[in-house]
């Protein structure tokens, strides 16, 4: 059965770092018990009360501030829990990670197993497209399983194959996140065995498509135990032809949820747009920056080498900026993920690819420094913000060139963008920073180095 989810029917937000009640900071796990977790019933809305999950998994729920179930939550999770397979359209943001990931691990604690497992033998498997996603959902899945014990590993390249490696063979393990390259080299070495899968979650599967893996994955699959012998769920922030056919082969008589992507966009996502010239676009960027005092913004280019300079370019005027694109080193990348989530970095410039799977509480704004080519790609960066019924800010610049791209994202997202100009003050050139050389003396930094001209050939 295929089932659209209304609009309108928005989560209670998480709440931002830092703003969880002192109680539930301060209860250990053994003086926690479920009449604490305090939900009024509501008409039309489900809480997590109402599931019969386990203690510890309550208490890792309410831990995080969740109360009431995104609408995805509420209309797979009672499906789901039950054992069947699962299917749909949904993108980041909606709360399918987490339907995903409290079914298996309610599953896991009331289902233990009575025979020892040899290490590298997960009961779980989730198969992600990129390394960010992944850590993401790893990251999940041990704030959801903080009370129950169990072992999760996750599983990707451009980092440490020993390190990895080590850690299968530490033990059991329960869940296993992975990027299937990796996971393949692993089962390859025999240091991953999948025909003890109980649970397979294929994640963002568009993506896999687009990015080649579909032949490792139906490699990583005929793996694993047959499809009536394992639950699957499969998602998709678009439903092609060709994803439609792959979840009729990987799931057996799947419950299908469809949630379209101007949903997101529309409902939780103020959105704005500056008409400004590509001249001004860097002293206006500074200015919202500044003049709102956003402690923390993901900033979108189109392209590595714009990333690059805008990054730099912040970093000249004193703002404490990073990047993330392809260029960058995975370990990086992590490192800067890390530190822009704990507050350490007040701005990421990233591109498409590498911002794409972002997971940051808190996180109110996302600028397009640069407004995508693709209309999709728009809803995806908005994305980053408004997560999971949280409302967040979407501030673009539309170019001379840029602005072309805006009736395509309005038809897109089935809604009119307003277009205003900014503040004549904001397009007001900072003062530059100086720095000292090497020598002590004091100099000033070229923002903008002049380019000599050549004539065309």
């Amino acid at each position: 059965m295929k089932k659209k989810l209304p609009k309108g029917n928005k989560s209670t937000a998480k709440p931002k770092s830092g703003s969880l009640r002192p109680d539930r900071e301060s209860r250990s796990f053994h003086s926690w018990d479920v009449s604490q977790f305090k939900v009024p019933p509501v008409e039309g809305r489900s809480r997590f009360h109402d599931f019969d999950l386990p203690n510890p998994l309550l208490h890792a729920i309410f831990d995080l501030g969740f109360e009431y179930c995104t609408p995805i939550q509420a209309e797979i999770l009672p499906s789901t829990l039950s054992g069947k397979d699962a299917s749909g359209r949904a993108q980041t943001g909606t709360g399918k990670t987490a339907v995903f990931l409290i079914t298996v691990i309610n599953r896991i604690l009331k289902n233990p197993l009575q025979i020892k497992r040899k290490p590298g033998t997960p009961r779980i498997l989730v198969l992600a497209p990129t390394r960010e996603l992944v850590l993401q959902i790893s990251d999940e899945a041990r704030q959801l399983s903080k009370y129950c014990g169990l072992k999760i590993v996750s599983v990707f390249g451009g980092m440490d194959y020993v390190k990895q490696k080590k850690e299968l063979g530490a033990g059991p393990v329960d869940i296993i996140v992975a990027t299937p390259g990796r996971l393949l080299d692993f089962q390859r070495n025999r240091d991953i065995i999948l025909n003890k899968i109980e649970v397979l979650i294929i994640d963002e599967a568009d993506r896999m498509l687009d990015m080649g893996f579909v032949p490792d994955v139906r490699k990583i699959i005929n793996s694993t135990p047959r499809k009536d012998k394992r639950q699957t769920m499969l998602f998709s922030a678009t439903l092609t032809g060709q994803i439609t056919r792959l979840a009729s082969q990987w799931t057996r008589n799947p419950v299908t949820i469809e949630i379209e992507p101007e949903q997101i966009a529309v409902e939780t996502v103020e959105q704005i747009v500056y008409i400004v010239t590509s001249s001004k676009k860097f002293a206006l960027l500074f200015n919202i920056i500044d003049k709102q005092n956003i402690e923390r913004v993901l900033v979108f280019c189109n392209r590595r080498d714009e990333v690059t300079r805008l990054s730099e370019m912040l970093t000249r005027y004193g703002v404490n900026c990073s990047e993330l694109s392809g260029d960058v080193p995975q370990k990086k990348r992590i490192q800067r993920l890390d530190k822009f989530k704990a507050g350490k970095i007040r701005v990421l410039v990233a591109t498409d690819v590498a911002g794409r799977g972002i997971h940051i509480e808190g996180m109110d704004h996302v600028i397009n420094f640069t407004l995508p080519h693709d209309p999709e790609d728009y809803v995806h960066r908005i994305g980053r913000t408004g997560r999971a019924g949280a409302t967040g800010t979407s501030v673009s610049f539309a170019d001379e060139d840029d602005s072309f791209y805006i009736p395509a994202i309005e038809k897109f997202i089935n809604r009119k963008l307003s277009c205003i100009e900014p503040n004549e003050e904001w397009l007001t050139m900072p003062k530059p920073v100086f720095s000292k050389k090497k020598s002590g003396t004091r100099r000033r930094k070229k923002v903008f180095p002049k380019r000599r001209s050549r004539s065309s050939s």
